[in-house]
């Protein structure tokens, strides 16, 4: 069992930032990954619909045999992680519950604020998760619909960019937050900017980071990291891949090769 990949899923090329950090903190470890680009976004889709989407994802990676399954998507960790635990006997993460609980803990104030897609921030997936691990908190969300295509395009670090973070920010900084959480796949990519955005006094936190560290510690108590050197990872998408492969290679952070297309569902 030990010996099996980990699967990880996303509806595109954003859980790419997930898996580049569990190749960071796992380098044994061989990895497998499926973006659902036919059905990309998910962040507009309704719960029922994300649920949907999810479950057959996981079923496409199920049946390659891996040992575990990581939600590298912030809208299907916010809706479908209890019927994915239910219907799989193996460690299931989302990226929701690590990203809270590293928030607080660099949080001074109690001021936390969350960016994401509309249907993360509409979910209010991060506030119940904060509100569960202290009832203190303060814990503002902002939808930031323009940072996904910017992010895509290469954009990161353009100006408009910068403009867009600025006006998305303002109201987190008029609440005086002291910690900002990424709650989007994508907007890792878009640290620097962030970052001068908000300045040195806010911490950011990368939502990727903290479940890759979440991963890597419950294989390890569930003795179930890899012990032999570590075979080519595999990606998977639902449609063409020529377009994930050019846009994806920003997010893994060299080219990706030999993406396969496949049908689930």
């Amino acid at each position: 069992m030990s010996e099996r990949a980990i699967g990880v899923f996303d509806s595109g090329v954003g859980g790419l930032t997930v898996l580049k950090e569990l190749s960071r903190q796992l380098p044994e470890e061989e990895l497998v990954y499926l973006g659902d680009t036919a059905r990309v976004p998910y962040g507009t889709k309704s719960p029922a619909t994300v649920t949907r989407y999810a479950l057959e994802a996981a079923a496409f990676l199920v049946s390659l045999g891996v040992k575990a399954l990581v939600v590298a998507c912030n809208t299907a960790s916010a809706v479908a992680l209890p019927a994915l635990a239910a219907r799989y006997q193996m460690p299931v993460f989302g990226v929701i519950g690590p990203g809270a609980a590293r928030a607080l803990q660099l949080s001074r104030g109690r001021r936390i604020g969350v960016i994401g897609t509309e249907g993360t921030i509409k979910s209010e997936a991060y506030a119940r998760a904060l509100h569960q691990l202290d009832s203190r908190v303060h814990v503002f969300g902002v939808p930031c619909p323009l940072f996904v295509p910017l992010a895509e395009e290469g954009w990161a670090d353009h100006p408009i960019a910068h403009m867009a973070a600025s006006e998305y920010l303002m109201p987190l900084l008029t609440e005086k937050i002291d910690t900002l959480v990424l709650g989007c796949t994508h907007y890792p990519l878009l640290k620097n900017t962030l970052s001068q955005v908000l300045g040195p006094q806010i911490a950011l936190v990368d939502s990727a980071e903290e479940t890759a560290a979440a991963v890597a510690c419950r294989l390890n108590e569930d003795s179930l990291t890899r012990h032999t050197p570590c075979s080519p990872h595999r990606f998977f998408v639902t449609d063409v891949p020529d377009r994930f492969e050019r846009v994806g290679g920003a997010f893994w952070g060299e080219p990706l090769h030999g993406v396969k297309q496949v049908e689930i569902g």
